[in-house]
């Protein structure tokens, strides 16, 4: 699943540091994890489709890999970028 321009454009305006900011680990944390999200609300309806889970845990793979180089280099933004995703407990 793909984000809309719309959702992907909100998401950038949120979690950038400046206006042409897409790239930063923030930006991208932030639309994995609405991708997450999406497709774990797919889960629900799709049980078997064992293809896209696969594609899921990358994803996953894919954002704690960002958050571990994230909380070794600025470990500020990695608790502000945790606790605004509210991925933590």
């Amino acid at each position: 699943m793909r984000l809309s321009k719309q959702k992907k454009k909100m998401i950038v305006g949120e979690y950038s540091k400046h206006e042409k900011d897409t790239g930063s680990p923030e930006v991208q944390i932030a639309i994995i994890t609405e991708r997450v999200k999406y497709l774990t609300g797919h889960f629900n309806m799709h049980v078997k489709d064992h293809h896209s889970r696969k594609g899921l845990m990358g994803l996953i793979e894919k954002r704690k890999k960002l958050l571990k180089y994230l909380r070794l280099n600025d470990p500020r933004r990695y608790k502000a970028t945790i606790e605004k995703l509210g991925l933590r407990k």
